[in-house]
């Protein structure tokens, strides 16, 4: 925790899409090692995730296709963080928009990083109880399944080819300590 942090010698946008933008740094480390890093940089806002329990023992996940893998994947519903919002207020609207339900009580449970040596960005993931019905247009190309599932059964879920993804099995892990009470 205490080593010092290298000196930025040089930055410099190497890629755009209209996705992404990568840049190059040039570093100096406090031993005098030069090295170039590249970094996807990040929209700044965020981005989140969020465990819907439908009731006590019962989440609901999204199927959802995933250009990066040319798959359908289970996960939990997520999103980035639009201009204006909190990120509360984005899972709320999230939650509307891929399952149909919003929620009374959204308790954020961690701020997770994602890929931090190549990426700068976080993800703030929630346990959203109290759901009620209301449905918001997304941005979604199609309509995702919504599927329920059992936390008790959670060793199952972990075994689905499909529910791979990390940040969702973080979540899902996270969401059984914090509602088993070992969280503190």
């Amino acid at each position: 925790m205490g080593k010092k942090l290298p000196t930025i010698d040089d930055r410099k946008l190497v890629a755009k899409s209209r996705l992404f933008s990568i840049e190059q740094l040039d570093l100096t480390f406090s031993n005098g090692v030069k090295r170039q890093y590249e970094r996807m940089q990040g929209a700044g806002r965020g981005a989140v995730m969020i465990v819907a329990m439908q009731d006590e023992d019962t989440v609901l996940l999204v199927r959802e296709y995933c250009a990066g893998t040319h798959t359908y994947e289970l996960g939990f519903p997520k999103g980035l963080i639009d201009p204006g919002e909190s990120p509360e207020i984005a899972a709320n609207r999230e939650l509307k928009e891929e399952i149909g339900f919003g929620s009374d009580h959204l308790t954020e449970i961690k701020k997770v990083a994602m890929a931090p040596g190549f990426f700068a960005a976080s993800m703030n993931i929630f346990i959203a109880t109290n759901l009620y019905k209301e449905r918001l247009e997304g941005d979604e190309p199609e309509e995702l399944d919504v599927v329920p599932w059992k936390l008790s059964e959670y060793k199952s879920l972990l075994a689905q080819p499909d529910f791979n993804e990390a940040r969702s099995i973080a979540a899902l892990m996270l969401v059984k300590d914090y509602l088993s009470g070992s969280h503190e």
